[in-house]
């Protein structure tokens, strides 16, 4: 299943990111050309296909009117790179979703959001903006996931799971039902999460404890 019907092919903008090479595999899956995979940043690509690998200087006017996704997995980075790709004039492409994952028809799905190979997405789920979903993830019916979140590969949500703005799921975290995940919080690795979580805390271990990140004072 891809929504990227009538888009003729994609940039990958934000070449440095080595999830770029999963959303290389899902576009072939999908029959959805990659156009240029963007580098913004010095520094090598990890970019499947080195040949289409160009410098962001280079993005000629054609390219500004093919529909960018943005590889990167830490929200602060994507949010910044999505951005970077804005102000050049480019535009967020409709969500890709791998050929080889399972999702409901009445998933609703934000520009740029990326679901990877293998994942489950059960009914009634709204996808945010720029969020990545990847390798085999499973989210439950009637979830939210806020835009440019980013859910690791095999990690469990369970139903009625409200995941906020820029919040980070770690590889295998596993989180019961029902619960609120507050804006910007991380769920490390392998946490077991059973209570929420406020807007930018940390849960780690099984059961989880919370912490939650004070800012520094200017």
């Amino acid at each position: 299943m891809t929504s990227q019907s009538g888009i003729g092919g994609v940039l990958l903008f934000a070449a440095g990111g080595p999830l770029i090479a999963d959303l290389e595999e899902s576009c072939r899956r999908a029959n959805l050309p990659v156009v240029a995979a963007i580098l913004n940043r010095p520094g090598a690509g990890y970019a499947l296909d080195t040949t289409r690998t160009i410098h962001v200087r280079d993005i000629s006017e054609d390219l500004r009117a093919v529909p960018f996704l943005c590889p990167l997995f830490n929200p602060a980075n994507k949010r910044a790179a999505v951005s970077e790709a804005l102000v050049l004039g480019l535009r967020a492409a409709p969500a890709l979703v791998d050929p080889t994952a399972i999702v409901a028809s009445s998933v609703a799905f934000g520009a740029g959001a990326y679901v990877n190979a293998g994942c489950i997405l059960g009914a009634a789920i709204s996808i945010g903006r720029h969020v990545i979903v990847n390798r085999g993830a499973s989210i439950g019916h009637h979830g939210e996931v806020g835009e440019f979140a980013s859910i690791g590969p095999g990690a469990v949500i369970a139903g009625q799971v409200r995941i906020g703005p820029g919040a980070m799921i770690g590889a295998g975290a596993v989180i019961e039902p029902g619960l609120t995940l507050g804006a910007g919080s991380v769920v490390a690795a392998g946490a077991v999460l059973r209570q929420d979580l406020p807007p930018g805390a940390v849960a780690t271990g099984n059961p989880a404890r919370v912490a939650v990140r004070l800012r520094r004072l200017a």
